[in-house]
């Protein structure tokens, strides 16, 4: 079995449902290996497994007439008298699969569970024909938990924010701390996280970047000048945790704010970036507020630039919390700020080491919002009751 990700325990529940399963996200984030564990899972012998990047067996799908594809499937063992399961990795190398997809889930007992490399693949792969046929699920790199489970080390995770901030080790904090430091640097790519050797690690991330921008950007993206889309990318990198200024970045390219905005919206839709929204009580406003920029991981924003330690720590903790609690970020004009808001209602703010004035100018921000809690994510040890240890996340 492969190290186990959060997500596998969902994905379990899922196979013995009607509807196709989708798992999307950047390269080298581990879909291959959780396709082969949900493939192992099931037990039936009418199973196959398909790798869109074999000719072989994208020529499977490659059929005028639909009901002609069962005959091709044969030849993998698969029959259509009983349920059939049918894995596919690596759908984006085959663009008409989505009709070959919805006939046979339409017609026969069928599951399929598919992979991608990104949402941008699937929004034009799986149009709204599929629309209740499918459920979209996403995997990113590693958090901190999932970072533990590959270096094998056990740990004790409190559920909510306040028992973290409650139920504090010493001890377990002096045990974890250079393991955080370590996910803090190099991210959370399965192959990175696996590799001990700190050089290595530095060259596959590179790889992984490389392999982003030659595969995904030039493949995917319809834009006339791909050195424009490079150069912003490195223009990102200083900027993770802080808002983005349109009109500067397009100044500075030399190009217009309305290509700046397509940029974007490719590298969000690849995973590459996230856009964080202003927090308001009203979704007209979040939409239009400047948004916060992180990267899809902290050892990728590592390689590709100089940021200080306090952008690489804010960078950690938004992998932290991204899978599990919908963000916000709230500013005001003249300078307050708090750097996430969670949908429980929550502000938290992210600092290397804390201070009392810290923890007074959270809580008054924190309340003038109307929001029930409030907590300080730091990277230093202390017992403050409304301060979460990073090691703790």
């Amino acid at each position: 079995m492969p190290y186990p990700r959060q997500i596998f325990t969902q994905l379990e529940a899922e196979l013995e449902t009607k509807e196709i399963m989708v798992i999307t996200g950047m390269r080298q984030v581990g879909k291959t290996t959780t396709l082969l564990h949900l493939y192992d899972l099931v037990k039936i012998k009418n199973k196959t497994i398909l790798d869109l990047e074999n000719p072989l067996h994208r020529k499977v799908f490659e059929e005028e007439n639909y009901d002609a594809v069962w005959s091709n499937l044969a030849q993998f063992g698969i029959t259509n008298t009983t349920k059939a399961y049918i894995f596919i990795d690596e759908v984006q190398n085959l663009p008409n699969l989505s009709r070959v997809v919805k006939y046979l889930f339409d017609h026969w007992d069928v599951k399929f569970i598919l992979t991608g490399s990104s949402s941008y693949y699937l929004r034009n792969l799986f149009p709204e024909s599929l629309a209740g046929r499918k459920i979209i699920f996403e995997l990113f790199p590693l958090n901190f938990s999932e970072f533990l489970t590959f270096k094998q080390v056990t740990r004790v995770v409190e559920a909510s924010f306040k028992t973290k901030a409650n139920h504090k080790n010493k001890i377990a904090y002096d045990k974890l701390l250079s393991y955080y430091d370590e996910f803090m640097e190099f991210g959370g790519f399965p192959s990175v996280v696996l590799e001990e050797n700190r050089e290595r690690k530095k060259i596959l991330l590179s790889e992984i970047f490389t392999s982003y921008f030659e595969k995904d950007a030039k493949n995917l993206a319809d834009f006339k000048d791909m050195s424009k889309l490079r150069d912003l990318i490195l223009l990102l990198i200083p900027r993770v945790g802080s808002r983005i200024e349109i009109l500067k970045l397009a100044t500075t390219l030399s190009v217009s704010r309305e290509t700046i905005y397509n940029y974007l919206a490719f590298l969000e839709q690849t995973y590459f970036i996230t856009l964080l929204p202003k927090y308001s009580a009203s979704i007209d406003r979040q939409a239009a507020g400047n948004k916060k920029l992180f990267l899809c991981d902290s050892g990728i924003a590592n390689a590709l630039g100089r940021i200080s330690q306090g952008q690489l720590f804010e960078q950690s903790i938004y992998q932290n919390l991204r899978g599990f609690h919908n963000l916000t970020y709230y500013n005001k004009n003249g300078g307050s700020e708090i750097d996430f808001v969670s949908d429980l209602n929550c502000a938290l703010e992210v600092k290397f080491s804390v201070s009392s004035q810290d923890l007074e100018n959270l809580k008054r921000r924190s309340e003038g919002l109307g929001l029930k809690e409030n907590y300080i994510i730091t990277h230093e040890y202390t017992n403050h009751p409304r301060v979460i240890i990073v090691t703790d996340l």
